[in-house]
């Protein structure tokens, strides 16, 4: 008889060190869909690579997962660019295979949810792509609605699911 030892995972807050991992994190699993840079996905933001300074900003945050050691999906929550004050971006929400199905992406929505509402925000918006089909199941699970017209200007164009949760 053999006993599958389950692997712990963390959450925690991004730190500098993590630039490197969770951006390796966001090109494989970008890559793995076809989420090219060419198209305006988050794998052509100018500031994948520092993160860490990017949620370090007032009303910002991150947070990885780390399984071994070893960084393996994250995501985080940040003012909606050019939108009404008190509402938030749900971003970067990427995961690899290996952990997809073991219930952390809702437990780091969940997470950045709680810290967007302590930090004052009443909505939630979202972009994803249709590809991501057990995100956008998740995200659905989590309350968030589809909505027809994209908020704010984050750049990412060829997104063209957009969703609203109120907090």
């Amino acid at each position: 008889m053999s006993v599958i030892t389950p692997v712990a995972t963390t959450m925690r807050r991004i730190t500098e060190q993590d630039n490197p991992a969770i951006a390796a994190v966001i090109r494989t699993v970008s890559a793995e869909y076809g989420l090219t840079a060419d198209k305006g996905y988050t794998v052509a933001d100018p500031n994948l690579d520092e993160l860490f300074q990017l949620y370090s900003q007032p009303g910002h945050a991150y947070w990885v997962i780390e399984q071994d050691g070893n960084v393996v999906g994250g995501g985080g929550i940040a003012p909606l660019s050019c939108s009404e004050p008190d509402i938030c971006e749900l971003q970067k929400m990427y995961f690899l295979p290996s952990v997809r199905g073991q219930g952390l992406a809702k437990k780091l929505a969940l997470v950045a949810l709680e810290h967007a509402r302590a930090h004052g925000f009443k909505r939630c918006y979202l972009e994803t792509t249709a590809f991501l089909k057990e995100a956008i199941g998740l995200y659905e699970h989590l309350g968030f609605e589809h909505i027809d017209a994209p908020l704010g200007c984050t750049g990412h164009v060829d997104c063209e699911v957009r969703m609203l949760k109120s907090l």
